[in-house]
Parts: structure tokens; C-alpha cells; sequence
């Protein structure tokens, strides 16, 4: 599987009554499609994972494909910090037709050592047939995907990639260094996408493109492309929203824009709550600033 591109890590919307709002999913993954995304992240971090039921959990992914009906890629979201459930996880979504590859994180809370998180991947990956895509998000699992170790990890055959969350330029350049030609390396921040790109990454998994889905993946090929003036001129534009969507934690900021848009009503599942009104209104003044609320869709 040759993933490169923006893909978007959906958020997952609810009704008031704490239920998906499937019809505002269904929509939102329509509009990412038609705006131009190259691939689609189901039941990441962003779509609030952690609070979803199994049943829900598979419900989402499910209207995933049904609405992709194949024309972009699926990269769907399956972690746990327990190996034996992360296996099940991955086993349940791998014999779906329509998913091309499974994500999954390093494991939270636990703090395993390199050598543990080596053997949870590759324990992972022998369960099932589909590509891997590793999420390295020390920020949120307590737990680095060091160089040497996803060096290991990418002699695995079905270890296809990772989603680089670790904060370091330094080592990302060192993991690219590691790593075979044919390994993916995708931006798990939207605002370094391209210094990644340019030290050889192939691409971003994208908050920000939840609500600029056209943007981002512009802006992405365009670096793909080397066409840097471009990319840098859509970076400068936008670098002040990819930032902002990180003021307080992800998803919040993101679905709040989203609802100011009118594509979604705000609605969290505790822990995530709604943002401060201070955080909302700069959502709102830089969102007005790029003309992302001139002009409230019609989506639900």
C-alpha cells in the first residue's frame, strides 16, 4: 500500500443525546472526499476513540467505507494498551473489505520499554494480513517510538509506516535515515507537515484538515510536488487555525470550528469538554480572518 497525501483524522460527531450523529458523519466524510483528501483516518484520537463502545467503535468505521465505496484509501484506528486486545482490535477491522490499513498507537499508560513496544507491534502485525501504520504520540502514551526501534519495526513486512507525533524535527530526520526508501513517514502535526516532507516524509494525517480539507491537501501535494511556493504560501495562510486547533486539547477546538461552520452540532463525550469561551473566540477571529465562517453550509 503506497499511502502518501493528507488524510484526515475524523472527528466523530455526536447528537445531543450522546449517540454518533451519523447523518453529520456521513456528511463530513462526503465533503472530505469531494475537497479532495487523499486518505481517510477513522476512530483516531481525534474521533474521540477512547469513549466510543466496540459496537460504535465498529459502527463508525463501517460508515467510513460505506460512504468512501472505495475511492480513497481507509486507514482505520485500532489501539490498545493491552497487546492481546490490541490483536482483537486489529483482527476485527482487518477482514473488512474496505479497510486498507490499520493504525495503531504505541501503549498508553503502560510505559513499555523499546524492546516491549517492538514486541507489541510485531505481535500486532503477525495477527493480521492488512499494512501497518505505527502512531508515535509520546505527548499522549508516555511512550517514544525511538529511531532505532521503528527501524526494527519497518523489517517487518506488513509494517508499512508511522505517523510521526513526537514533537522532535531532530528525530524525525534520524528516523528517515533509518529507515528503507519504501517506508512511509507521515507528519502527525499540521503545522511541521513541510520541513517533514522536505526531509523525505510523504505526507500528513491531519486535524486541520477537518475543517480545510481542501487546503491541506493542496497544500500537501504541492510539497509532494515540489511546488514550494505554493506549499509555503497555503503553510503562511493557514499556520495560525493549525495551531489554534491545538489550544486546548484535540478534538475540542476542531469540533467547536466545525460547529460554528455548521457542519456538526458540539458535542463531547467526557473527558473532552467544550473550549473556554476565550479559546472560542479566537477560533472564531482567525477562522473569520481565512473566510471559513462567511458563510454557514448547509451540510446537516
Amino acid at each position: 500500500m503506497n499511502l502518501w497525501g493528507c488524510g484526515t483524522a475524523l472527528v466523530t460527531p455526536f447528537r445531543a443525546d450522546g449517540a454518533i450523529d451519523e447523518r453529520a458523519f456521513c456528511s463530513l466524510v462526503e465533503w472530505q472526499i469531494a475537497s479532495g483528501v487523499h486518505f481517510l483516518v477513522p476512530c483516531g484520537t481525534t474521533g474521540e476513540t477512547p469513549t466510543l463502545s466496540q459496537d460504535e467503535w465498529l459502527r463508525v468505521i463501517d460508515i467510513t467505507i460505506e460512504v468512501a465505496h472505495g475511492r480513497v484509501p481507509i486507514v482505520a484506528g485500532a489501539t490498545s494498551n493491552s497487546t492481546h486486545e490490541a490483536v482483537q482490535r486489529a483482527k476485527s477491522i482487518g477482514s473488512r473489505k474496505g479497510v486498507d490499513a490499520i493504525l495503531t498507537a504505541s501503549p498508553y499508560y503502560n510505559k513499555p520499554t523499546q524492546e516491549g513496544q517492538y514486541q507489541h507491534f510485531k505481535t500486532i502485525a503477525e495477527a493480521v494480513d492488512k499494512p501497518i501504520v505505527l502512531y508515535n504520540v509520546p505527548g499522549r502514551t508516555a511512550a517514544n517510538i525511538e529511531p532505532a526501534t521503528l527501524a526494527r519495526l519497518a523489517k517487518i513486512h506488513n509494517i508499512v509506516a508511522v505517523k510521526e507525533a513526537s514533537g522532535s524535527m531532530t528525530q524525525i530526520a534520524e528516523a528517515l535515515n533509518v529507515v528503507p526508501e519504501d517506508f512511509t513517514l507521515l507528519s502527525g502535526d499540521d503545522a511541521v507537515t513541510l520541513p517533514v516532507i522536505s526531509l523525505g516524509g510523504r505526507g500528513i494525517i491531519s486535524v486541520a484538515s477537518n475543517v480545510i480539507p481542501s487546503e491541506i491537501a493542496q497544500m500537501t501535494q504541492a510539497a509532494l510536488d515540489d511546488d514550494w511556493p505554493r506549499a509555503r504560501a497555503l503553510h503562511r495562510k493557514y499556520l495560525l487555525l493549525m495551531q489554534a486547533l491545538f489550544i486546548e486539547s484535540n478534538p475540542m477546538p476542531a469540533k467547536c470550528l466545525l460547529a460554528m461552520m455548521g457542519r456538526i452540532e458540539e458535542n463531547y463525550r467526557l473527558p473532552m469538554v467544550r473550549v473556554k469561551p476565550e479559546t472560542r473566540a479566537k477560533l472564531e477571529n482567525i477562522a473569520a480572518e481565512v473566510g471559513l465562517l462567511a458563510e454557514r453550509v448547509a451540510a446537516r
